[in-house]
């Protein structure tokens, strides 16, 4: 499940980059952290790091959902997903990281 979910990661942002941090979490940036991918026994979680700002039309973000920041999607082996709106949620994470720069770069201007 989580080599699925890297594959439309990377298909999402083919800019993004990825790094293994935190004893083999992978993590995925763009202008800032995007996402993390967790694989427990049960789940793969994928936790946004900007997730609470973030649009979710079609309700992709069902785990951490009373925090102030970030929000997770918790995936069992061969749950299927929304491509099509987890791909825009990945472009989303990565617009939001631009606008931020880009405030900060205003902000030293």
């Amino acid at each position: 499940m989580l080599a699925r979910m890297r594959a439309l990661i990377h298909a999402a942002d083919p800019k993004i980059q990825e790094e293994w941090k935190w004893r083999g979490t992978p993590v995925w940036s763009h202008d800032g952290g995007v996402c993390t991918g967790e694989s427990y026994k049960q789940i793969v979680k994928l936790t946004f790091f900007r997730g609470a700002s973030l649009s979710d039309p079609t309700k992709l973000f069902n785990a951490s959902l009373e925090g102030n920041t970030r929000r997770a999607i918790d995936l069992r082996e061969g749950q299927k997903i929304n491509e099509s709106a987890f791909k825009q949620l990945i472009r989303a994470a990565v617009a939001a990281n631009a606008a931020a720069r880009d405030q900060r770069a205003a902000k030293k201007k």
